[in-house]
C-alpha cells in the first residue's frame, strides 16, 4: 500500500555505509601523494566503473526505451513502469514483469560475469521499494509494513530469476553474491525537489551492482 506522504527515514546501515565509502575515498585520495599503489587501484576503479556501466548500457539501450527503464551512475538499473512489475500492495510478480525478466537477466548475468568484471563484483543487489503510504496505518507503522512489502518483492524477484536456467548454472556464484533488500520508502523518486512523492515510481525493484573497491582501499589503509 502506498501514499503521497514523504518519510526521509534513511537506514541506518545504508548511511554508514555511505559515510565509510566517503572517509575511504578521502582517505585514498590523500595517500595517493605519497603512495603510487593507490593511485593505481584508483584509476582501476574508474575504468573497471566506466567499462560496466558503458557495457550495460551498450547490451540494453534500445531496451531500455521498451522497458522504461535507465541506468544510474551508480549502476542501478531502474524500471520507471510499476504497472509491469507489481500490483499495489502486492508482492507477486506480474507476467509482463516475469517476461521481461526472463530477457533481462540471463544478459545481464553474462556482462557481469563476464571475465572483465568478475572480480570486481562484490554483491548484486535486488533491492525493492514502496511509497509511505499504508491505509490506516500511522507513518512509523507504515514504514515498517512497507518495509516488509519492499523485501517481500524482492524475496518474489530473486525466487524467480534463481528458477531460471542461467542462474542454475552458476549457482554457488550467484548464491555468494545476490542479495535481496527492501528499503521501504527510504528512497523516493521525488518528480520535483519542492512536491511530494509520487506514489506509483516508488512501487519498484531495481537491480545495483556493488564493487569491491571500498574492501580494497579499506585493506590498504588498515596495511599502512
Amino acid at each position: 500500500m502506498e501514499s503521497s506522504k514523504q518519510t526521509h527515514w534513511i537506514p541506518l546501515a545504508d548511511l554508514m555505509t555511505g559515510l565509510m565509502m566517503i572517509f575511504m575515498l578521502i582517505t585514498a585520495i590523500y595517500i595517493s601523494k605519497v603512495d603510487p599503489t593507490t593511485t593505481l587501484v584508483l584509476d582501476e576503479y574508474k575504468i573497471v566503473r566506466e567499462d560496466m556501466k558503458l557495457a550495460l548500457q551498450q547490451e540494453f539501450s534500445e531496451d531500455f526505451k521498451q522497458w522504461n527503464a535507465v541506468l544510474l551512475g551508480d549502476m542501478t538499473i531502474r524500471f520507471n513502469n510499476p504497472n509491469v512489475q507489481f500490483a499495489s500492495g502486492s508482492s507477486d510478480l506480474r507476467p509482463e514483469f516475469q517476461a521481461l525478466l526472463r530477457d533481462f537477466f540471463p544478459r545481464y548475468m553474462k556482462i557481469v560475469r563476464g571475465d572483465k568484471f568478475k572480480k570486481a563484483v562484490k554483491e548484486i543487489r535486488i533491492e525493492g521499494h514502496t511509497s509511505s503510504f499504508w491505509r490506516g496505518a500511522s507513518a512509523s507503522d507504515a514504514y515498517f509494513l512497507n518495509m516488509d512489502l519492499s523485501q517481500q518483492r524482492t524475496r518474489s524477484t530473486l525466487k524467480f530469476i534463481m528458477a531460471l536456467p542461467v542462474f542454475q548454472s552458476d549457482e554457488e556464484w550467484l548464491k555468494e553474491h545476490i542479495t535481496a533488500n527492501g528499503l521501504s520508502s527510504s528512497r523516493p523518486i521525488i518528480k520535483h525537489p519542492k512536491s511530494t512523492q509520487d506514489d506509483e515510481v516508488n512501487q519498484r525493484v531495481e537491480f545495483r551492482i556493488v564493487t569491491n573497491a571500498a574492501d580494497r582501499f579499506e585493506q590498504m589503509i588498515e596495511a599502512r
